[in-house]
């Protein structure tokens, strides 16, 4: 169920994302994407060796990617996460899936955190990263807006390893 995506879903990629823009705080943009938009923002994290996975059964209905926390070199072991589900499919444990997979990947990439940036008041999301191990590390509040409101960014990290030293 769970692949790697290609061009031919960019389609029902961009669709999640739009719901995700349109509908919920889980995206801060205001600005919906079209296919070719997600075919290139895919294309970029494959030549930089990120990955994004979409989870297919009967059609994409969830996709999940990792890419750089930060711009600096130093941080170039830590990456920070997505993951969205179709609307029609949340609740029955593909997000779950998705964020598993992405942790195993990491892990396998050499990496040593994977940080999760969540609207604070997305419970759900908060309860499914700590279940996986996540630990809240940092609450911004008012950094962000979207209908019409101020929002709260909460900080969650994973270490994927005990390496002492990079």
């Amino acid at each position: 169920m769970i692949r790697t995506a290609t061009p031919t879903d960019a389609p029902a990629i961009a669709a999640i994302y739009n719901h995700a823009v349109t509908h919920t705080t889980a995206i801060w943009n205001d600005v919906s994407v079209d296919a070719e938009n997600r075919a290139i923002w895919m294309q970029d994290r494959f030549a930089a060796g990120m990955p994004v996975l979409v989870w297919d059964q009967e059609g994409v209905q969830g996709y999940a990617s990792y890419g750089p926390w930060r711009a600096f070199d130093g941080y170039r072991q830590t990456v920070e996460h997505s993951v969205y589900v179709a609307p029609e499919a949340q609740g029955g444990g593909i997000g779950r899936r998705l964020l598993e997979a992405l942790i195993t990947q990491a892990r396998a990439d050499g990496l040593h955190v994977m940080v999760a940036g969540i609207e604070a008041q997305n419970s759900a999301s908060i309860a499914l990263h700590k279940r996986l191990g996540f630990t809240q590390t940092g609450l911004m509040p008012e950094v962000g807006q979207k209908f019409g409101r101020w929002l709260d960014l909460a900080f969650l990290q994973l270490a994927l390893d005990d390496r002492p030293a990079p």
